[in-house]
């Protein structure tokens, strides 16, 4: 009776367990498995849908589908392996001179379908040309990003940029992440914050977090290849700042890889799982 009752106690504490661990609400840039994506769009996202992903964020945005089906369609695929669909990166450059009539027309078209996808944000991961060239062209896409934000709203969408290394070096005296920062509206952009990208640019998140609290309400959380490989990135520290953040959700991204990429986001996958710091 006693060996019964020992076995009961264990399982009900490796259930819970199973349970805090299923909690934690995780997402996969889809960027990460892309070939895979190409390959086989179904046994993809059921491989993920298997690991324990919670949701999906999109890198397959074109002309009103995602991997070349309608909002709707690939919304129920995502939902029939048990994650949600819920970001997405697309984007648009603006021209270096002219109007934005034709991007915003863009933009339109863009969103739209986005809100038919039932999607919560939508990220554009890079700022081209002139964006990096001037501190004049910088404030033109801060304030195209705030139109842009400004249309997202509207539908009741979320707008967000996400950075690179690229945007912590000088222009003209400022740097470019903190340009930014300070030249977009709070209400209409928020910034999904790499945190690879922030250290390989050699700054430091928890600084960014402190200095411009509230604007970092979705994060990547990526490594040189998987998640907790390195050893170089203190993810303990950086997670202790969620709140201060803002951060309402976290996404693997895996670039590089020392597996196939469905090794790789699984092995991240479980990284932050096991981590106790991650809730």
């Amino acid at each position: 009776m006693k060996n019964i009752m020992v076995l009961a106690m264990a399982f009900l504490m490796l259930s819970c367990a199973q349970q805090e661990e299923a909690q934690k609400y995780i997402g996969i840039q889809l960027w990460s498995v892309g070939d895979d994506m190409k390959a086989d769009t179904e046994g993809t996202l059921q491989a993920l849908g298997e690991m324990g992903y919670s949701f999906v964020e999109a890198a397959g945005y074109s002309n009103g589908q995602f991997y070349g089906m309608e909002p709707l369609a690939f919304k129920e695929l995502v939902e029939s392996n048990g994650m949600d669909f819920l970001g997405s990166h697309t984007g648009k450059d603006i021209p270096a001179e002219g109007s934005l009539e034709e991007v915003l027309a863009w933009w339109e078209q863009a969103l739209d379908a986005h809100k038919a996808a039932g999607v919560e944000y939508v990220v554009q991961p890079w700022m081209g040309g002139i964006g990096h060239e001037s501190l004049e062209g910088l404030k033109r896409y801060c304030d195209y990003f705030n139109q842009v934000g400004q249309m997202a709203n509207e539908r009741g969408l979320r707008f967000g940029f996400h950075n690179h290394a690229e945007e912590f070096k000088e222009l003209e005296g400022e740097i470019i992440y903190d340009f930014m920062l300070e030249n977009t509206d709070p209400e209409k952009v928020m910034f999904q914050m790499d945190i690879y990208w922030v250290v390989k640019g050699g700054k430091d998140p928890v600084d960014y977090i402190n200095r411009f609290p509230g604007r970092f309400e979705n994060w990547h959380v990526k490594d040189e290849q998987e998640v907790g490989a390195s050893g170089d990135i203190d993810f303990e520290r950086i997670f202790a700042y969620t709140g201060q953040a803002g951060m309402e959700y976290m996404v693997v991204e895996v670039e590089s890889y020392n597996y196939e990429p469905l090794e790789s986001v699984r092995i991240s996958l479980n990284y932050l799982l096991e981590a106790d710091y991650v809730k």
